[in-house]
C-alpha cells in the first residue's frame, strides 16, 4: 500500500441551498429568476415554441387489453426436441409438461401447434390451438389431439 494508491472515501455529499460556504449556496446552482429557477416546474419535452418530437411523429401501434400469451409450437420443433431425447413418448404433451421442461416459458398461458415440418413420431397432444395443416399431419400418423376449451 502507497500513498498514491490510497482512494478518498470521505467525501460529503452536496448539500444544496445550505449557506454559501457549501458551494451550493442562495441560489443553489439554478441562476437567477427564470422558470427553470422556481421549484415545481417541469419543462419535460418543451423545444422553445418548435412542435415537441412526440407530437411530429405518427401515431403507431396498438396493445391489446384482452390479448393472450399464446406460445406458438411448429411440428418441427416437437420433432426435433424427440431427436434430442429432451421429450419420450410416454405421456401426453401438453403446456404444463413444456414449461416444466423449460422448452415454453412460464408466461405463456395457452399453446398453439402450427403445421410447419414434419413429425415421424406418435403423439398425444392436449393444445388449446391447432392449424388444419398440424391437425391432418398428427393424425395421419395416428396421433391424438385433444382441444382444451377455455
Amino acid at each position: 500500500m502507497k500513498l498514491n494508491n490510497l482512494v478518498k472515501t470521505n467525501k460529503k455529499k452536496i448539500r444544496p441551498g445550505r449557506g454559501i460556504g457549501s458551494g451550493k449556496g442562495k441560489t443553489s446552482g439554478r441562476g437567477h429568476k427564470g422558470q427553470k429557477a422556481r421549484s415545481g416546474v417541469a419543462i419535460k419535452s418543451f423545444e422553445g415554441g418548435q412542435m415537441p418530437l412526440f407530437r411530429r411523429l405518427p401515431k403507431r401501434g396498438f396493445k391489446s387489453f384482452k390479448k393472450s400469451n399464446t406460445a406458438i409450437l411448429n411440428l418441427s420443433n416437437i420433432q426435433s426436441l424427440f431427436d434430442k431425447k429432451k421429450l419420450t413418448l410416454s405421456n401426453s404433451l401438453d403446456l404444463k409438461i413444456l414449461q416444466s421442461k423449460n422448452i415454453i416459458a412460464k408466461k405463456y398461458g395457452k399453446l398453439k401447434i402450427l403445421g410447419k415440418g414434419e413429425i415421424k413420431n406418435k403423439i398425444n397432444l392436449s393444445v388449446n390451438f391447432v392449424s388444419k395443416q398440424a391437425k391432418e399431419k398428427i393424425e395421419k400418423i395416428g396421433g391424438k389431439l385433444t382441444l382444451i376449451k377455455n
